[in-house]
């Protein structure tokens, strides 16, 4: 049995985490972080859930099953590298789009978020797979 404390603290935490690895995901290509310190903070977010609520509760509160995040974060990250490929251009590199946005203008999107977000996938389901896989034993 875990403290009400904990429970409570947890309750609060989880989205607040999960917001903060958001922001390091999308920071990442100009500053430090990017979608592997991203999905390290979300796993830590589903790990402190566990402590306090258990591995079922926790199964339960992940929006899909860790291993389904491991092969779309992969697919995720291929897509976005080899889309280059399709444009005549080398593997990995960068293209861009300009996407207007109602009451915001021109938002740039590239591949480089797309990367990013698969490795994001793919860290955290990699990091909640390990981890829950010790906790059940």
């Amino acid at each position: 049995m875990t403290s009400l404390i904990l429970r409570t603290a947890t309750r609060f935490l989880l989205p607040l985490l999960l917001l903060f690895s958001v922001f390091l995901m999308l920071r990442g290509h100009h500053e430090p972080g990017g979608g592997f310190s991203g999905g390290l903070v979300a796993a830590s977010a589903f790990v402190l859930y566990r402590f306090a609520f258990g591995v079922e509760e926790t199964r339960k509160a992940l929006p899909a099953d860790p291993r389904k995040l491991i092969g779309a974060g992969l697919l995720t990250a291929v897509a976005a590298g080899s889309t280059a490929l399709a444009a005549g251009r080398p593997l990995l590199t960068s293209l861009w789009w300009s996407v207007a946005v109602p009451g915001l203008g021109e938002l740039d999107l590239g591949t480089p978020l797309f990367f990013d977000f698969g490795v994001y996938l793919t860290v955290m389901g990699v990091a909640l797979t390990i981890i829950l896989s010790l906790a059940e034993e």
